[in-house]
């Protein structure tokens, strides 16, 4: 039923890909999702070769993941596809819940002005990964549909991949493998890798609907609805006058019984009323689950995305943090793959992403065991809680029907350079950076879109600065050759882009100048004239100073890029 018609991709045959022995690529990615899809893009950004294999030939069936956080949408920006999205998408900032039918919370999820980005948009999976091979196909990434990778064998300077097509099977090596292959991860099974939580017993039922209804666009959690007592509902608008509703079921429901049309549709006619036409797009149940992979980096082989950890989906957690991951992973894998950096570095995204899964994890257990508590204990409290919240704004900071998506500040990452002087804010190292309007050759502008493209300095001005200060900003770099033994001779050094941040125009020949128009990125960033930031390529804040120190910075970039000063891999 419904109106979406999943496209067929075109196979193409794997002759090119076989020989013997077997061919080697640098970089393998196995799943066309929306994490995988993203590494790819991500690679051809970055000027990599990349294969990319799935054993599908279309896009997701349902809406799946529809939560987009705000700092997806920025690292979509990034990889070239957020504006189409916004534009499909439906933007929200308000979630209320309700007890019964009382409004007990509500949340604001982008309160004050001056984002590119609203807090979250809602849409359907299926598009979203429509626009991801669209730009991938675009950049040049190689995608092969129907090509079903059967084995994976590791080596150490490699992985080997048996792969069955409808052609044949053949085999084919990677330098480097990125799994993406979902939450039930065949590759991960194959390698016998662990993946350890909790498994939460309740059932639910996802029901994506068609209707025409004049709901705001927000986010409304139901506790106890009189049109489904004793369970939680949730509904969501999406784009194509698309709704998702979520019904608590519980553990003993059937779930071949429930996903029948008979069974879910006199659920709807409750919620909706009877006089609300509205038809059946999709249908699905659903179980949590908390879990993730002990270590994400085996070697040459690198876990994004649900292959490496699941979270329930109150607090659209799972594609958000695997957007999150590819952005860390791929600038440190290209680095790697360049010469420019030890593979060392690769261990920081496993422990970094390995944190944030952790804090994701934790969240959307306190979530799930809020909305399906499993003790009298738990239900007594929770339903207190409610009750209070009515009338006491201190209950109301308890209400948990799912914290939503938000980026990890990486403050424990060995890439960090800890502050030596004193800052007030948020924008520490290892924060995701903040974005504010500017101004840039005279036209407006965003700051996040100005940085993400390698590492950069943000140095705060308020005057021309000197030549003996931009001869400082221009000594700054790492060699290859102080990288990775005999690189020197392949890879072009790394040097950060200088990135000037201004109150006013200055003209400054060779340098980038942002005008700083409404005084936001000094305010958010706690700058005064002098303050310079180094800047990860994924947007994170790796260190901060008062003043201009050439060699503080240098110092600062080489330990960004797995170095001390003494050329030694900081360890994670």
């Amino acid at each position: 039923m419904g109106a979406y018609v999943n496209p067929i991709y075109p196979y193409k045959g794997p002759a090119d890909l076989m020989s013997n022995p077997p061919q080697r690529k640098a970089l393998i990615v196995i799943g066309a999702g929306p994490v995988g899809l993203a590494a790819a893009i991500d690679a051809r950004l970055q000027g990599l070769d990349v294969l990319v294999l799935d054993d599908d030939k279309t896009v997701s069936v349902g809406s799946r993941a529809v939560c987009y956080a705000k700092r997806s949408l920025e690292i979509l920006d990034r990889l070239g596809i957020a504006e189409q999205a916004c534009d499909m998408g439906v933007s929200w900032n308000i979630g209320r819940t309700f007890l019964e039918e009382a409004e007990v919370y509500q949340f604001n999820l982008v309160p004050d002005a001056g984002h590119k980005r609203p807090g979250m948009i809602n849409l359907q999976q299926y598009h979203v990964e429509e626009m991801l091979i669209a730009r991938a196909l675009a950049l040049g990434a190689d995608i092969r549909w129907q090509h079903k990778v059967t084995a994976v064998t590791p080596s150490a300077d490699h992985a080997t991949l048996t792969v069955e097509t409808p052609d044949g099977t053949f085999d084919i090596e990677a330098d480097w493998l990125v799994v993406a292959d979902g939450a039930r991860s065949p590759v991960r099974r194959h390698l016998g890798l662990d993946i350890e939580g909790r498994v939460f017993q309740d059932r639910f039922l996802i029901a994506d609907v068609i209707m025409k209804a004049d709901y705001p666009a927000e986010r409304w959690f139901w506790f106890d609805p009189p049109f489904h007592p004793n369970q939680s509902v949730l509904l969501h608008k999406q784009s194509n006058n698309v709704w998702r509703i979520d019904f608590q079921l519980g553990w003993d429901a059937d779930p071949e019984e429930e996903k029948k049309p008979e069974k879910v549709i006199p659920r709807l006619q409750a919620m909706l009323g009877d006089d609300r036409p509205f038809e059946l797009e999709w249908v699905s149940i659903y179980t949590f689950q908390c879990r993730r992979m002990t270590d994400f980096r085996h070697g040459r082989v690198l876990f994004v995305g649900d292959a490496a950890h699941q979270v329930s989906p109150f607090g659209a957690r799972g594609a958000n943090s695997g957007f999150q991951d590819a952005d860390d992973l791929m600038w440190k894998l290209a680095l790697v793959i360049k010469g420019q950096a030890s593979e060392k570095l690769l261990d920081t995204y496993a422990h970094d992403r390995q944190f944030a899964a952790d804090e994701n994890i934790m969240n959307s257990t306190r979530s799930t065991d809020f909305i399906t508590p499993k003790s009298r204990t738990s239900k007594t409290f929770r339903n207190q809680v409610l009750a209070l919240a009515k009338h006491y704004p201190f209950a109301r900071k308890l209400v948990n029907s799912g914290r939503l998506s938000v980026p990890s500040f990486l403050t424990g990452s060995v890439l960090n350079t800890p502050d030596a002087d004193a800052f007030e804010g948020n924008m520490v190292p290892g924060a995701p950076m903040d974005d504010a309007p500017v101004q840039v050759a005279g036209q407006d502008a965003w700051l996040l879109d100005q940085v993400g493209k390698g590492f950069q300095i943000l140095w705060f001005v308020d005057a021309l600065p000197s030549p003996a200060q931009l001869a400082q900003l221009a000594d700054v770099g790492v060699q290859a050759d102080c990288v990775r033994p005999g690189a020197g001779a392949h890879a072009q050094p790394l040097k950060p882009t200088i990135l000037i941040v201004a109150p006013r125009l200055l003209s400054i020949p060779g340098m980038d100048v942002i005008v700083d128009t409404q005084g936001l990125v000094a305010k958010r960033y706690d700058a005064t004239p002098g303050t310079t930031y180094l800047l990860r390529p994924d947007q994170h804040v790796v260190a901060r100073w008062r003043g201009l120190n050439a060699n503080a910075v240098q110092a600062a970039l080489a330990r960004a890029t797995g170095l001390n000063v003494g050329g030694h891999m900081d360890q994670a």
